[in-house]
């Protein structure tokens, strides 16, 4: 772990190794372009992005924060892994569309830009930082008034270590086994307190659930697993 940033060095060499596979649909990142429509939309429903300045928060190789600035949103993202961020502005200017991509702590950037976001994502990256606590100020932080800010993560209950990592990366191989560490996933009752101290208004936990069998992911009810987080802030 860095002494100075929060975030784990050990992690971003992970998925720093990975990064020039960000893009394929058949890689290690399957997962991620399957499950990015759902989350796309279910963002866009509750907060039309269209027009407004959107932040997303440990972006990675841009799949997300793409998407949204397709969707006709003024993008940045951000991320602390080169190579990721690399592959995030390559594939950018292949496909022409405009994202502000930046290599900077989101702590750093909140006291930088503080309250100018109407919305705010921050996914699957809670779980592989040291202190989630410090990122979800961060993203309150960079909320305006009113502004909603979404997050997900996993839970952590023996089902969840069932799933996620024993299912997940040793015997479906929907990931690389070593993705997750089972200690760092987030009960929904933690993730709450975090939003809450932070400013936020929780307003809708739902469930991300995959079916092995058609090999489809769709949002729900029940959240032992995968799940997601809508918060607003307070105006």
């Amino acid at each position: 772990m860095s002494a100075t940033l929060n975030a784990d060095d050990a992690e971003l060499a992970k998925f720093s190794a990975l990064a020039h596979r960000w893009w394929d649909p058949e890689s290690e990142f399957r997962p991620l372009h399957e499950i990015n429509p759902l989350r796309l939309d279910w963002i866009d429903k509750h907060s039309p992005i269209s027009g407004q300045r959107v932040i997303d928060v440990g972006c990675g190789g841009g799949i997300l924060a793409e998407s949204m600035a397709r969707r006709g949103a003024q993008v940045t993202g951000i991320d602390l892994s080169d190579k990721a961020l690399s592959v995030a502005r390559l594939h950018a200017l292949d496909s022409g569309i405009e994202v502000d991509y930046l290599k900077i702590p989101a702590e750093q950037i909140a006291n930088e830009r503080a309250g100018q976001y109407a919305v705010v994502s921050c996914m699957e990256m809670l779980e592989h930082v040291p202190d989630p606590a410090s990122v979800v100020q961060a993203c309150a932080d960079l909320a305006a008034p009113g502004g909603s800010v979404y997050f997900s993560t996993l839970n952590r209950n023996p089902k969840s270590y069932l799933m996620a990592i024993v299912g997940a990366e040793y015997i479906l191989n929907l990931l690389p086994r070593g993705t997750h560490e089972y200690a760092r996933f987030i009960k929904p009752a933690e993730l709450s307190r975090f939003a809450r101290n932070a400013g936020l208004d929780v307003v809708e936990l739902i469930g991300m659930h995959y079916n092995p069998f058609d090999k489809r992911y769709s949002l729900g009810p029940g959240t032992d697993v995968n799940y997601l987080v809508r918060c607003v802030k307070h105006a």
